[in-house]
C-alpha cells in the first residue's frame, strides 16, 4: 500500500515520532511520502529522504502572523499557563504554530487543557479579522496552525494524486479533526473517502495492513 502521512508538525517532528519508530526494509519506503506543517512540505524516498517542494512564508508575512497572536493575546489579555513546555509560538518555515502548553507538551496535560481551557476558538475568530489572507486552523489538542491561502491537507491530497497518478476514488483519508476549523476538515472538498477517527488505536482497527 501507498500511504501518505499529512501533520502539522515539522520534519523534525515526523522523524523523532515516526521515522525512529518506523521498523521497515528501505525497499518499502517509496511507497511512504511525508507531508509535514500540514503539506506545506513534500518528503519522498529516493535512496534518502528528498524535499520535492517547499512553500516558505516569506519574511514578512511571518512577521505579520507573529504581530497578529501579539495583537490578539492583548486583547483578549490572554494569560500563559504557568508550566511551559518548549516554544509556544514557533515559526516553522512554511508554517506559524500557537502551542498553549509550548510544543513538548506531555499528552496527559494537552488533553486536560483541551478538555477545560480551550480557547482556540476565539484566538482564531479575532485572528481572522487581523490576517484574512491567511489559512487559519486548529491541530491536535492544543495548537493553532497558520499557513499561505491555499496550503492546507487538500492542498496535499491534490499534491498526493499529481505525484501517484493515482485517482480520487482509490484514496482513503483518516483524521481526527474533521470538523469546522479543524485542519482536517479542507479534506472535504476534495472528493475522496473521508473516515474520521478518534485516536491511532481506532485507526489501526480501520486500516488492514495486509
Amino acid at each position: 500500500k501507498k500511504i501518505a502521512v499529512i501533520s502539522g508538525g515539522g520534519f523534525k517532528q515526523f522523524r523523532k515520532q515516526l521515522l525512529s519508530e518506523l521498523k521497515a526494509p528501505k525497499r518499502l519506503l517509496g511507497n511512504l511520502f511525508l507531508f509535514p506543517t500540514n503539506s506545506t512540505i513534500f518528503y519522498r524516498y529516493q535512496n534518502g529522504w528528498k524535499k520535492i517542494y517547499e512553500n516558505k512564508l516569506k519574511k514578512k508575512e511571518a512577521s505579520q502572523i507573529t504581530n497578529a497572536f501579539s495583537a490578539v493575546f492583548r486583547e483578549i489579555r490572554y494569560q500563559k499557563p504557568k508550566k511551559i513546555y518548549g516554544k509556544v509560538l514557533e515559526n516553522r518555515g512554511t508554517q506559524i504554530t500557537f502551542s498553549a502548553l509550548g510544543q513538548k507538551a506531555p499528552l496527559h496535560l494537552k488533553k486536560l487543557w483541551n478538555k477545560k481551557e480551550d480557547i482556540r476558538p476565539i484566538i482564531m475568530k479575532r485572528l481572522k479579522k487581523h490576517i484574512s489572507k491567511f489559512e487559519i486552523r486548529r491541530g491536535g489538542l492544543t495548537s493553532v496552525d497558520v499557513t499561505s491561502k491555499g496550503i492546507d491537507k487538500a492542498y496535499g491530497v491534490r499534491q498526493i494524486i499529481k505525484a501517484l497518478g493515482t485517482k480520487k476514488k482509490d484514496i482513503v483519508f483518516f483524521g481526527d479533526a474533521i470538523y469546522p476549523g479543524g485542519n482536517d476538515y479542507a479534506v472535504l472538498k476534495t472528493g475522496v473517502k473521508v473516515v474520521k477517527v478518534k485516536n491511532p488505536k481506532e485507526l489501526i482497527k480501520l486500516i488492514n495492513f495486509k
